[in-house]
């Protein structure tokens, strides 16, 4: 069975020191890495750092992962990890006058239905839970059987066929939401059809070799992009932890639970009272990116009414949007549609954002466009985080 290969492998590079087991590995599984990393990037080049990045992270964590029964899935998530990392990150923003030339460029080989998938297919299977995402990558990146996926997750075939059929479904309404119609039969296709393409044909020596030396031959740029990767899969573990942690207050705190509910409608009864967050970012605003990997240069945005224009401290990252607010959580939640900017992939898109206003300082902190997730702090280190002043001459 494959993932049960998959681990006897990592088990023999990380007891043995085996290279030809990882080499093996490599092979495995280097296509469904570089098919997703060119999903995000669009870039053949970038697409090869981010799967050096992967495999010198699986082999700087093999001893650990030895005991991961879902390293197929894990895999997956490290590459997606890896590539929101490089997108959102300088390296990324260095390059991103001609990706988004490459984006506009669509291959006259892939089918209709893949065009309109592909961009929402990797934000759609973030949403999913672990053992369905790990479904879903067996079944329709690996091509392995319902018997094969059901054997990887501990369950018989007639378990796995219901696991994969749920994730499918909740695959279809992420996309449904966003515009994208089609049967779950018809999903299935095109996802095993077109979601792994194959690499070039000397990335898995190259990759191999890399990954063996724990990244040190690696160039900055991809150490750097391994370092990032990490930070956010620290982050993304913290907050499972967290959210588990809530899970488990709620089932055993039930009276905390409603005396904090009517807390909170009392504080909501109270808000109701209170100005609108909207009147007070009317003007224009001026500040700074303050996010780790953020570059030199002012940032300004202009607000007026449900409208604002955004102009980044690189004069081409700019963009115009509608946005509304949400001032009933904590922190505070502001979504925005991209109505025009000079990346042709972003408009239309939605922004998810948190922001914070107090004694004439907006804090802001943002998704990528087209990212379903919303920050879940001003320390995130997925989002992109600026702070500004208003103006003096603004209302």
């Amino acid at each position: 069975m494959q993932e049960l290969d998959d681990i006897a492998l990592l088990r023999q590079y990380a007891e043995r020191g085996s290279e030809d087991a990882f080499a093996a590995l490599v092979a495995r599984h280097i296509n469904k890495v570089y098919s997703l990393a060119r999903r995000h990037t669009a870039n053949p080049h970038s697409a090869e750092e981010i799967t050096q990045a992967v495999f010198v992270i699986l082999a700087r964590k093999a001893n650990r992962l030895c005991r991961h029964a879902r390293l197929s899935g894990w895999i997956y998530q490290t590459a997606r990890l890896a590539s929101v990392t490089f997108v959102r990150g300088e390296i990324r923003r260095a390059r991103r006058e001609q990706e988004a030339h490459m984006q506009t460029v669509l291959d006259e080989n892939d089918s209709a239905a893949w065009r309109e998938i592909a961009p929402l297919l990797d934000p759609a299977m973030a949403g999913l839970s672990e053992a369905d995402r790990h479904a879903v990558v067996l079944r329709f990146f690996d091509g392995k059987s319902l018997k094969e996926v059901g054997a990887a997750l501990g369950a018989n075939e007639d378990a796995a066929k219901k696991r994969v059929s749920r994730a499918l479904d909740s695959l279809r309404g992420f996309f449904a939401r966003h515009g994208v119609h089609s049967s779950a039969d018809d999903m299935a296709k095109t996802i095993s059809a077109n979601s792994v393409q194959a690499a070039p044909a000397m990335l898995a020596k190259t990759v191999t070799a890399v990954a063996l030396a724990k990244g040190a031959t690696a160039s900055v740029s991809t150490l750097t992009l391994i370092q990032g990767a990490l930070k956010v899969m620290a982050w993304t573990k913290a907050k499972t932890a967290i959210v588990t942690g809530a899970v488990v207050l709620l089932v055993v705190g039930t009276a905390t639970v409603t005396v904090t509910k009517i807390a909170h409608h009392r504080q909501g009864a109270a808000a109701a009272d209170r100005p609108s967050d909207a009147a007070s970012l009317q003007g224009t605003w001026s500040g700074h990116e303050v996010s780790a990997n953020a570059g030199p240069g002012a940032c300004s945005m202009i607000i007026q009414g449900n409208k604002l224009e955004f102009h980044g401290a690189d004069p081409r990252e700019w963009y115009k949007a509608t946005f509304t607010l949400r001032e009933d959580t904590t922190p505070k939640q502001e979504t925005a549609v991209i109505t025009d900017c000079p990346f042709p992939q972003y408009v239309g898109k939605t922004d998810h954002a948190i922001y914070e206003v107090q004694n004439g300082t907006l804090t802001f902190a943002g998704n990528e466009p087209g990212d379903p997730a919303v920050p879940t702090s001003f320390d995130d280190p997925n989002s992109r985080k600026f702070v500004f002043t208003k103006n003096q001459a603004s209302p």
